[in-house]
């Protein structure tokens, strides 16, 4: 009987430790692809202008997509704390100034742009979210090159706000809106949602955008922060 219920214990043991290893795996697994979707978003975004701007040269092509990312370091994060509901919204990662995490920096996952990074100590870090109404980064409109900020009003955790895109821009319901590259926060290309209304500014001197957001924040659990070298 001894015997018996000691093989079950170990037998007990060792499935707990193969699930750990497994969960511990998926995490790892988790993180290696939140990195690979923002490279992939950043790529394709170079890409689609290389071609627009290129003859078909492969070569030249190649060479500026290689130049766009060599200056950009991603570093893997987990988020362990996020609010949704409140006007000024934050999240923590795991990550502190120790894995080289600095306040400035953006952070990013495999569906978008997440926030950009406030405070810092050794070994966490405090995100401004873009759910935050003092978030204001620059986005364009994809294919267009017509530029606008985007700010969150509160409300739909969803829906953000895109101002100051000129009257004169031909642009429509359903297209992408995408970071610019105009700052040295988030590199140009990095997915932030579409276009799902178009209004006119208080002023009435430009448009004002409802987009809806790629990220759901309320989920949110594996990130990158973007160390732009």
């Amino acid at each position: 009987m001894f015997f018996t219920q000691s093989n079950i214990v170990v037998s007990k043991l060792l499935s707990m430790e193969s699930s750990l290893l497994r969960y511990s795996n998926m995490i790892s697994e988790n993180r290696k692809l939140t990195q690979r979707n923002v490279l992939l978003q950043q790529q394709v975004a170079q890409l689609r202008e290389a071609v627009a701007t290129l003859s078909h040269d492969s070569t030249e092509t190649e060479r500026i997509l290689a130049a766009s990312l060599a200056g950009y370091e991603l570093i893997p994060a987990r988020v362990t704390a996020c609010s949704v509901w409140l006007l000024d919204n934050t999240l923590t990662i795991d990550r502190g100034s120790k894995d080289g995490v600095e306040e400035g920096m953006g952070v990013a996952c495999g569906t978008g742009i997440v926030g950009i990074v406030t405070q810092v100590s050794a070994h966490s870090a405090q995100v401004m979210s873009i759910l935050n109404t003092r978030s204001n980064i620059t986005c364009r409109i994809r294919g267009t090159g017509y530029i606008g900020y985007l700010h969150w009003q509160g409300g739909n955790m969803l829906v953000s706000t895109m101002d100051d895109v000129p009257h004169h821009a031909r642009i429509k319901v359903g297209q992408a809106v995408e970071t610019s590259g105009y700052s040295q926060v988030f590199p140009a290309g990095i997915f932030v949602g579409r276009i799902n209304k178009i209004g006119t500014s208080p002023d009435g001197l430009s448009f004002r955008l409802s987009v809806q957001l790629s990220t759901d924040m309320a989920r949110l659990e594996n990130v990158v922060v973007i160390k732009n070298n």
